[in-house]
C-alpha cells in the first residue's frame, strides 16, 4: 500500500474544538459519499466514525501517527485501511492492516519481529496437538484461550504438517483471509489506535499474555525485586529497575528471544549423545544415528553430564519429538526446527552472552554467572524429577498396563495436555506445563517463593503421586492377571538365580 501524503492539522483542530461530540460533523450524511483527494478522504473517515465509534478517532488524534515531527509523515485512516470502504453499508471493504503494512514505515522493527519468537507464536500454537481438539469459538475467530495471545504470530506459515519439511514458507495469505481481525501482530503491544511506543515499553503491556497457568512471568516479575522496585519508584524510563523490555527487547530489538526458550529445552549436541554410549552401550546404534543429525558444539556455563542428556531425551520422547528409538520425528521438525522451540549451541551461546552483558550493566560479572548457573542447576534438577515420572508411565505402557488410546501416535503424549485419558498422565501434563515451567522460569526471574512453592514443591509432590500410582496400577494389574508384569518378573528371576 503506497503511503499517501499530507494533510490533517485542520481536521485535528476542528475535531478537538468540537470535543469529539460529532454533532456538527453528523449533519453531513455519512452514506453514499465518494472518496476524492487525501484531504477529502480523511475528512469523510473521521466525520463518520466520530459518531459511530468516537473512541478510535480520539485515540488516533492523540497518536504519534497523527502528530509526527514532519507533516509528510502523517498516517491517515486510508493509509492503513484503504479506500474501498465509502458507505455505511460496505464496511467489510475496509482493509485490516497486517504487519507488512506497519513495516512500510517501520522496516527495521518488522525485520526483527519476523526473525523472532513472537512471529512464530501462531505456528507454535498449532503445532500442539491439543489445540486442534478445542472448539472453534476458542481457537478461531473468538480469539479466546491460546489464540487470544498467539495471534501475535503470522498466520499461514506452512510447515511439515502440510508437507513442507524445509524452511517455513507463507501460504500467501490464505489462512489469514479467514480472519478479519488479528492479523496485524504489531498491535498486540502497540495497541490501537494510539500505537504509542511508551505503552509497548511498559511491562504491563506484557502482562495480559505472560501470566497465569503455564507462564506467569508477570507474577514472577512483580514479586521479584526488579518488579517491586519498579512498582515503588514509579515507571519512568530512567528508573533503576529493569522491565521486561530491558532484558527481552534489549536496545529495542523486536526478536524477543531467550537462550533457554519458552520450554527450557535445547538441542542436544553430537558430543552429548555420543557420550551416552558409555553409560548406555545397548543404545549404541540409535544414539550413533541420532548424533549424526545433531549440531556439534558446547553450551557455555552448562554441565552436560550424560544423565541430564538422557533425562532431556526422555522428555522429548514423551512429547513425541523423539520416537521410541530416540530418532527425530515430524514433531522434531515442526516444533524444534521450524518452530524454534529449542536452541542449538551457537544460538544459545550468542543470546546468553548478550543477556549476561545486559545484566552486567547493574550487576558484577561474578554475580551474574552465579545466578545463571544456579538457575541452570534448578532446571537440571527439575528435568531429573520429571524424567523419573516419565519413565514410570512409559513402563506402564510397555508392560501393557496402560493401553495406547485410539488415534494417538505416541504414548504417553505430553502434548495431548488435559485430554490425557488417565489420572497418572494428567499429572505428567501438569508437571510439563505448570510446575516445571514455574520452577525454571521463577529461578531465572529471581522470584524465589514462586520458584519453590508454585514450581519445585508441587513438581516433587506430583512426581511422588505418579510413582505411587504406578505401584497401585501394577498391583491391580497383577491381581487381575495373577502373574507379575515383565518389569516385576525380571528382578524376581534374578533373585532366584542368585539363591541357586
Amino acid at each position: 500500500m503506497k503511503r499517501h501524503k499530507s494533510w490533517f492539522a485542520s481536521l485535528s483542530a476542528g475535531l478537538l474544538l468540537l470535543g469529539l461530540s460529532g454533532s456538527a460533523l453528523a449533519e453531513e450524511p455519512a452514506a453514499k459519499k465518494t472518496l476524492g483527494n487525501d484531504q477529502q478522504a480523511h475528512k469523510e473517515c473521521a466525520g463518520c466514525h466520530v459518531t459511530i465509534n468516537p473512541g478510535i478517532v480520539k485515540q488516533h488524534l492523540q497518536s504519534p501517527h497523527a502528530n509526527p515531527k514532519k507533516a509528510s509523515e502523517e498516517v491517515r485512516c486510508h493509509d492503513c485501511h484503504g479506500t474501498k470502504h465509502t458507505t455505511m453499508d460496505d464496511y467489510a471493504k475496509a482493509e485490516m492492516p497486517t504487519a507488512e503494512v506497519c513495516g512500510e514505515c517501520h522496516k527495521k522493527q518488522l525485520k526483527q519481529h519476523a526473525a523472532g519468537k513472537h512471529h512464530l507464536s501462531w505456528f507454535g500454537m498449532k503445532s500442539q496437538i491439543a489445540w486442534h481438539g478445542q472448539p472453534g469459538a476458542i481457537t478461531e475467530q473468538g480469539y479466546r484461550g491460546c489464540s487470544g495471545c498467539h495471534k501475535i504470530g503470522e498466520k499461514g506459515l506452512v510447515g511439515i504438517a502440510e508437507g513442507n519439511a524445509g524452511e517455513l514458507k507463507s501460504d500467501g495469505g490464505k489462512e489469514a483471509s479467514h480472519y478479519r481481525y488479528g492479523n496485524v501482530q504489531c498491535d498486540a503491544c502497540h495497541t490501537r489506535h494510539t500505537f504509542k511506543k511508551s505503552e509497548a515499553k511498559d511491562p504491563r503491556a506484557c502482562s495480559n499474555c505472560h501470566m497465569g497457568f503455564d507462564h506467569p512471568q508477570w507474577e514472577m516479575y512483580t514479586s521479584a525485586k526488579h518488579g517491586v522496585i519498579w512498582g515503588i519508584e514509579g515507571h519512568a524510563e530512567d528508573a533503576r529497575a529493569p522491565t521486561c523490555q530491558s532484558c527481552h527487547l534489549m536496545e529495542g530489538n523486536h526478536e524477543v528471544v531467550t537462550p533457554w526458550g519458552f520450554l527450557g529445552l535445547r538441542i542436544p549436541t553430537k558430543e552429548n549423545v555420543l557420550a551416552l554410549i558409555e553409560v548406555a552401550p545397548t543404545l549404541k546404534e540409535p544414539l550413533t544415528k541420532l548424533a549424526a543429525a545433531l549440531p556439534s558444539g558446547n553450551y557455555i556455563d552448562l554441565d552436560d553430564d550424560p544423565q541430564w542428556v538422557l533425562d532431556r531425551a526422555l522428555i522429548l520422547q514423551a512429547a513425541g519429538v523423539l520416537d521410541g528409538n530416540l530418532q527425530p520425528t515430524e514433531r522434531f521438525v515442526e516444533i524444534v526446527v521450524q518452530g524454534r522451540a529449542a536452541r542449538g549451541p551457537e544460538e544459545f551461546n550468542q543470546i546468553r552472552t548478550a543477556m549476561k552483558a545486559n545484566c552486567n550493566k547493574c550487576h558484577s560479572a561474578g554475580f551474574v554467572d552465579l545466578h545463571m548457573k544456579s538457575s541452570d542447576e534448578i532446571l537440571k534438577a527439575a528435568d531429573h524429577e520429571f524424567a523419573k515420572a516419565i519413565r514410570a508411565v512409559q513402563g506402564l505402557y510397555k508392560d501393557g498396563i496402560l493401553r495406547v488410546p485410539e488415534n494417538w501416535k505416541y504414548a504417553p503424549d505430553l502434548l495431548q495436555y488435559y485430554d490425557a485419558k488417565t489420572s497418572i498422565e494428567q499429572e505428567l501434563y501438569l508437571i510439563m506445563l505448570e510446575y516445571r515451567q514455574r520452577t525454571f522460569q521463577g529461578a531465572f526471574h529471581a522470584s524465589n517463593d514462586y520458584m519453590h512453592w508454585y514450581g519445585w514443591a508441587p513438581l516433587k509432590t506430583s512426581v511422588n503421586n505418579i510413582l505411587e500410582e504406578e505401584k497401585r496400577l501394577r498391583a491391580e494389574h497383577q491381581a487381575k492377571s495373577g502373574e507379575a508384569t515383565p518389569n516385576e518378573a525380571a528382578p524376581k528371576a534374578e533373585k532366584a538365580s542368585k539363591k541357586q
